[in-house]
């Protein structure tokens, strides 16, 4: 018997602390699909999703992050079309300067008011919830 199983991944909405408005860094993506994206991938065999995370943010815009806290889980089976993921999506903080690494082609730093209109995924919906929690406190509802 074969199973097809979803692949657990993270992604991370890092806010800069250090700067004012607390901007968050979306990084651009070098490989397919092209696009701005929260900086996350893939959780490896034997590790944490909150090691995942810490490691993706690290590999992705070269900072130390500090966990804050979970927002939801978005598993949506068409919000990746190359394969069935799960994302766990994190919200931390960093200070410093960001620089673009692993599989980011570039990256950038942005207020609420001037996020890139061409995310990748399921980002857009991800962000709204995230605006929706940081401005107003409203957590995000659970998909069905």
């Amino acid at each position: 018997m074969t199973y097809r199983n979803p692949a657990p991944t993270v992604d991370i909405i890092i806010e800069l602390i250090d700067r004012p408005h607390r901007p968050i860094i979306l990084i651009e993506r070098h490989n397919e699909p092209l696009g701005w994206a929260l900086p996350g991938g893939f959780v490896d065999y034997g590790e944490s999703v909150e090691k995942a995370a810490i490691r993706e943010a690290e590999e992705e815009i070269g900072l130390k992050v500090e966990l804050v806290e979970q927002l939801l889980v978005y598993s949506d089976p068409k919000r990746d079309r190359r394969q069935h993921t799960i994302s766990i999506v994190f919200l931390a903080t960093a200070t410093g300067e960001p620089l673009a690494g692993d599989d980011a082609k570039s990256l950038g730093i942005f207020s609420p008011w001037c996020v890139p209109g061409n995310l990748c995924f399921d980002h857009d919906r991800i962000l709204r919830d995230y605006w929706q929690y940081r401005n107003y406190g409203i957590r995000p509802r659970l998909g069905v």
